[in-house]
Order: C-alpha cells, then sequence, then structure tokens
C-alpha cells in the first residue's frame, strides 16, 4: 500500500466539523428515546433504558474509534453490538408507544446513535488511512479469505468423504470471488503493472520505427549457417558417355523396380557434405568469453549483448529490435527495459563499427 501523508490544515478543520453534527445526532437520540420512555414507564425506567441502550451503544462505539485510531482490527462482536443494543432499545420504545405513529417515531429514534457511531468508526478508519498507508479492517478481511480458502482447498483435494470434497470445491471458488474485495493497493498495483506494459510496449515500437536499418557485416557476427547444397558433378566427356550411363542406370532395376546407385552415383553422393548445424547460444557465449545465458536468471550486461546477437541471427533476414525483445521473453530471459535497450545500442554499434 501507498505511504500515508500528513492531513493538511483544511482537511483537519473539515474534518473535525464532521464529526460534531455526529455526535450530536448520537445525543439527539439519547434524549428522545429517555423522553419517550419516561412518559410511559418513568425516569428511573427511561434512564435504564437509555443507558442499555445508547449507553451502550456509545461505549463499544468508543472502543471502536480507538481500536480504529490504533491500526487495530475490531472484534466482530463489537460491530455486531453496535446495531443489537440499537435495536433492543428500539422495541423497547416502541412497546412504550400509544398508537402506530408514536410507534415508528418511538422505534426510530435510538438508531441515531447506531449511524453516528458507524459514521465516526468509518471517517476515523479513513483517517488512519489516509495517514498511515495501510487499513487494517481490509487486511483483517483479506487474511481470513486466505486462510478460509487455503484450508477449503486441501480439503477438497485430500479428505477421504467425497461429498465433503465437492462442498469444500464449490465453497473454494465463492471464496475466490472475495479476494481483493475492497482493496485499494491491489487495484493500484494492477493499474501500475499495466502502465508499464503499455509504457514498454509504446517503447519498443517507437525504437522499432525510428531505428536506422543496419547491414550486419557477415563476417564479424557469427549467424545460423544455412545447409550446405550438393556438390555439382563433374562434367562429362560427351552426349555418348551420357546416354551410355542412363542406360545403365535403367538397366540396374532390380524385381521391385528400386533403382540401384551405380559406382558413380555413389562416388558423387560421398561428396556431398553433411548440412551444417546453426550456431548456439553456448557457442556465441564461448566465443565471447562470457558465462552462457540461462533463462530466468540475472544477466550481466555482456551476457544480454550476446543473448542479444543470438537471437537477432537466429533467422533470416535478421531481427528487428521490437522482435528481438520479444524473442527475449518468450525464451524465458529476464532483464529491464532499459537494461536491454541499452544492450541492444551496443549490438548496434559493434555492427556499424565492424560494416
Amino acid at each position: 500500500m501507498s505511504a500515508g501523508r500528513a492531513l493538511t490544515r483544511a482537511q483537519k478543520v473539515v474534518l473535525s466539523a464532521a464529526f460534531v453534527p455526529m455526535l450530536a445526532t448520537g445525543g439527539a437520540g439519547g434524549v428522545g428515546t429517555f423522553s419517550n420512555i419516561k412518559g410511559a414507564y418513568g425516569s428511573g425506567t427511561a434512564l435504564g433504558a437509555v443507558a442499555a441502550g445508547e449507553g451502550a451503544t456509545a461505549v463499544l462505539a468508543l472502543v471502536l474509534l480507538g481500536l480504529t485510531m490504533l491500526g487495530q482490527a475490531s472484534p466482530a462482536v463489537v460491530r455486531i453490538g453496535l446495531w443489537l443494543l440499537p435495536a433492543a432499545a428500539a422495541v423497547m420504545a416502541a412497546m412504550a408507544a400509544d398508537g402506530t405513529g408514536r410507534t415508528v417515531i418511538y422505534a426510530v429514534t435510538p438508531m441515531g446513535m447506531c449511524v453516528a457511531a458507524e459514521g465516526m468508526a468509518f471517517l476515523a478508519r479513513r483517517i488512519v488511512v489516509h495517514t498511515d498507508g495501510r487499513d487494517a479492517e481490509a487486511e483483517h478481511r483479506a487474511a481470513t479469505v486466505i486462510r478460509s480458502l487455503a484450508y477449503h482447498r486441501a480439503r477438497a483435494g485430500n479428505h477421504p468423504d467425497e461429498k465433503i470434497r465437492a462442498r469444500s470445491e464449490r465453497t473454494s471458488w465463492r471464496l475466490a470471488r472475495r479476494i481483493g474485495t475492497g482493496d485499494a493497493a491491489l487495484g493500484t498495483s494492477l493499474l501500475d503493472v499495466q502502465r508499464e506494459r503499455v509504457t514498454d510496449g509504446a517503447d519498443a515500437a517507437l525504437a522499432d520505427m525510428f531505428t536506422a536499418p543496419v547491414t550486419p557485416d557477415r563476417h564479424a557476427v557469427t549467424a545460423p549457417v544455412t545447409t550446405a547444397l550438393a556438390a555439382a558433378p563433374e562434367p562429362r566427356s560427351s552426349s555418348s558417355a551420357e546416354t551410355a550411363e542412363s542406360e545403365a542406370v535403367t538397366a540396374a532395376r532390380d524385381g521391385e523396380d528400386t533403382q540401384v546407385s551405380s559406382a558413380e552415383s555413389e562416388a558423387e553422393v560421398t561428396t556431398v557434405r553433411a548440412p551444417v548445424t546453426p550456431v548456439t547460444l553456448e557457442e556465441v557465449a564461448a566465443v565471447t568469453g562470457v558465462p552462457t545465458p540461462r533463462p530466468a536468471e540475472a544477466l550481466s550486461d555482456e551476457q544480454l549483448v550476446v543473448v542479444l546477437r543470438h537471437l537477432r541471427y537466429s533467422a533470416d533476414p535478421p531481427l528487428s529490435y521490437r522482435q528481438a525483445v520479444t524473442a527475449f521473453r518468450d525464451a524465458g530471459f529476464v532483464g529491464g527495459e532499459q537494461r536491454v535497450r541499452k544492450a541492444w545500442g551496443v549490438l548496434m554499434s559493434q555492427e556499424e563499427s565492424t560494416s
């Protein structure tokens, strides 16, 4: 998650002013509940009802506010109590009312304390996230989901009961939908990754467009050698000799109509050279005098040049920068975009100096 930031003076003033109506709403809810129940049951009963409803809710609200300001996740019992206690006070107030209208008003009045407590806790949580750079509640929820997902995946794969395995499999998919929900840091990280990919793609495209073509020196740069052609047969002395040889070959067919090579043909076949294998990366590295580059390993600047040279001349015509970088990534080699571009510039400079 991003680093925290200090609140400006204007932010402090606005946030402090936002707490005032929340406190006023909670206090008004408690006064209203006391007045409603006092008319039906007396002051003592009304005071006890307010203490059990709004008073207990205020205590839980202070606990929630304190934990939030300390950057800690609040227990589930605290969040549940913030709603159950005002609900109980609402039921008590509704039973003391006469008529439908009064019942609705009496039942809604204690909920002011609940809304005030939740509002103050939520605002305090956002202040902590802004100043500390971390959201304890989101981290707690994410950790709970990951633990449950790990348990159900293990049970889905190894439990002896087939029905339990099926239930855990379905539960795992439901939990997978909740991963990352409400995690602002995850969304920011994904956007950063996407921006980097778009930047790299645009950088490669522009480099391919504006890089001047260079004719490489085939003698200076090691390149794959194409398959050698067959040696040309020796010239015949005369057309009569060619006719005699053709008749001899035709007569030398066996019973299955398979042509049998003559002695002269066998001599010609033996003169054909075997295909020359392409130059490997190990050979290029050995000639350059650097260790053989390996995929998924950190490469030095010299090794990057060796890999790009090998990839560039692995095809005819040689690969462009964008094609070479694509082959570089597909082969599993690692290296930052700036280092790869620098190595490509070194390679181009070597080709220009050699030519």
